[in-house]
């Protein structure tokens, strides 16, 4: 299942920039890739640099990989959902409201880049176990459709677009 697959009805336009930085890998390439490139950025990031904010009132990076989890276990939730066919609309939620409860600077580097890897590898088994015909299953969240391979290609570009934020604000 590659990205191009994916038509644009498949998905809000409010995901269509994270869509796009999925780039052009399959599926289960661009979750396997992002995982090991996005561990590997994180742990070359200084110590020093892990809880600092650009502005008042911006995440940190620690923050921001706690985002990337909580995140990624929401969007898996729907996708299991939407792949055993449950119609039931899914609200959306608050990232900000997250953040703010998650007490990730508390954290070390080590217990968020484990969670992650550990999370992102689940991630890869629940995508490896949907068949064709679950991949194109289409649910409600947030209001609006989304089908189950657009939240995987949908995880892959959120990942990169706030690696790019990192790049361009923090470090």
């Amino acid at each position: 299942m590659f990205v191009s697959e994916v038509p644009s009805s498949e998905f809000s336009p409010f995901y269509a920039n994270y869509i796009k930085k999925a780039g052009t890998s399959s599926l289960l390439s661009g979750l396997g890739q992002g995982m090991e490139n996005t561990a590997a950025f994180f742990r070359s990031i200084p110590e020093n640099k892990l809880e600092y904010r650009y502005s008042d009132g911006k995440w940190t990076i620690k923050e921001i990989i706690q985002h990337l989890i909580d995140t990624e276990h929401i969007f898996i939730y729907r996708a299991l959902r939407f792949a055993r066919q449950d119609k039931t609309p899914l609200p959306g939620f608050e990232q900000d409201d997250y953040v703010l409860s998650s007490v990730a600077n508390r954290r070390t580097r080590d217990q968020l880049i484990n969670d992650y890897m550990d999370l992102r590898e689940s991630t890869i088994a629940l995508f490896s176990s949907f068949s064709k015909k679950m991949l194109e299953q289409i649910g409600e969240a947030s209001g609006a459709d989304m089908s189950v391979r657009a939240i995987g290609f949908i995880l892959v570009g959120h990942e990169k677009h706030h690696i790019d934020i990192i790049k361009e604000r923090y470090l």
